[in-house]
């Protein structure tokens, strides 16, 4: 396999911050392009964005740097040489940078190539990019699980709302195109109600509500009460909640602040497990700080056996974080994002070490998004079976589901994902 052109571009991402678009071709003439995405809330351990921080363009956040390091060094070295796999070019892109975080050349320069090459290595195959990436022929799967975020607050809005992410699941939907169907009408039923209660409907970064509310409780009291209005059953068989607090954000010297109120760990713990009882909440992504390793061992021990408990900043898709979490008894699964490693490759080796030890794993996409359907293929070839892409609106977000619909029209055979425990 032969690489003949690499070219990136500079463009705007869903929050109107640049970002990178990548085309790449192989000597067939097989081409493909790819969007990169850009997170707000960041884990501190994920791979390095490249930014400019030339204060005269985009405020110091535009991507030129990165974008000569795709069209220069980058071209350069894979332009030299023909390649096996998709393996290999990135085990290239990752010895050319030389640093454990992407930070020399940048992890938005590293993943786009990444991910431009996996397209055209299924199109040069004349296969789905699903079926391309599929680790295990049998694996594939339609997604059961997927996260609508409805209700945005932390880093992802301008309101006075602490935890970040509300997100409601259809996990009874008998298929995608019904679950995306339930998002949709819950995502309109809560539009209703907020709006009836003098509340903005205003969006966040993700497509959700940004109301004023500062007490999750409260939100999670409306959320039900949209499930029930959208004529859904707020459980298991129906509409359930999947959280992601985002910690870390509200995390400063041991201490959490939740509308101005402070916690331990172990009275997170104990808030969870309330939340948990009076709500239908399957799934609690980063309940506790990226630091707070022994406060996520008791989470852990605690809730382990009731919710999903996934680990996004703790984590960061690294496969070595992963692994020393899996030995630590912290966390029961990965949240899954392309570009906090930076290659496909580690990518699908973070979902194996995932499977290996029995974790489930959401695959999600950043606040800062593009019309990049990528990881929609992603959760259908790994059979993970989750996919948070934000709420049932806005271009950027739909584009995800959208191509499950369209994955699951076409591929009758695939199966449904079994549904989390």
């Amino acid at each position: 396999m032969q690489i003949t052109s690499v070219v990136a571009t500079e463009i705007l991402d869903s929050r109107s911050r640049p970002t990178l678009a990548v085309i790449l071709e192989l000597a067939d003439g097989s081409r493909a392009r790819a969007g990169v995405p850009s997170g707000a809330s960041t884990g501190s351990r994920e791979a390095v964005e490249l930014r400019d921080h030339d204060a005269t363009r985009y405020g110091g956040a535009g991507v030129l740097r990165a974008v000569q390091n795709v069209n220069g060094e980058i071209a350069e070295t894979l332009l030299s040489r023909p390649f096996t796999d998709l393996a290999e070019i990135d085990a290239t892109l990752i010895a050319l940078d030389g640093t454990p975080t992407k930070s020399r050349l940048g992890a938005n320069a590293t993943v786009g190539v990444s991910m431009a090459a996996a397209r055209a290595i299924a199109v040069s195959a004349g296969v789905p990019l699903w079926r391309s990436l599929a680790p295990e022929p049998d694996r594939p799967a339609r997604p059961g699980a997927l996260c609508f975020n409805v209700l945005n607050g932390g880093a992802h809005a301008a309101n006075n709302l602490d935890f970040q992410e509300f997100m409601i699941t259809p996990l009874g939907a008998p298929s995608v195109a019904e679950g995306v169907r339930a998002g949709s009408e819950v995502y309109q039923a809560l539009r209703k109600r907020l709006a009836a209660k003098g509340f903005s409907v205003g969006l966040g970064d993700e497509g959700g509500f940004a109301p004023d509310i500062s007490r999750p409780e409260d939100v999670l009291t409306e959320l039900v009460a949209a499930i029930e209005d959208a004529g859904y059953a707020a459980n298991r068989g129906g509409v359930m909640i999947a959280l992601d607090p985002a910690s870390s954000e509200f995390y400063r010297d041991g201490v959490y602040t939740i509308a101005g109120e402070a916690h331990s760990s172990d009275d997170m713990v104990a808030r969870y497990e309330q939340i948990i009882t009076n709500f239908p909440v399957w799934s609690l992504e980063d309940g506790l700080a990226e630091a707070d390793w022994d406060g996520w061992a008791r989470l852990t021990a605690a809730l382990g056996d009731r919710v999903q408990l996934v680990g996004d900043d703790i984590l960061v898709t690294n496969p070595a974080i992963i692994t020393e979490a899996i030995t630590r008894n912290i966390a029961n699964s990965a949240l899954i994002k392309l570009n906090q490693i930076g290659t496909v490759t580690e990518t699908l080796e973070a979902m194996r070490l995932c499977r290996d030890a029995g974790w489930t794993q959401m695959v999600s996409h950043r606040s800062g998004e593009t019309e990049d359907s990528f990881i929609a293929d992603l959760t259908v070839a790994t059979g993970c079976g989750q996919l948070k892409s934000g709420a049932p609106a806005r271009g950027e977000r739909i584009a995800k589901y959208n191509r499950l619909i369209e994955i699951e029209a076409a591929n009758p055979e695939l199966r449904y994902a079994a549904l989390p425990k």
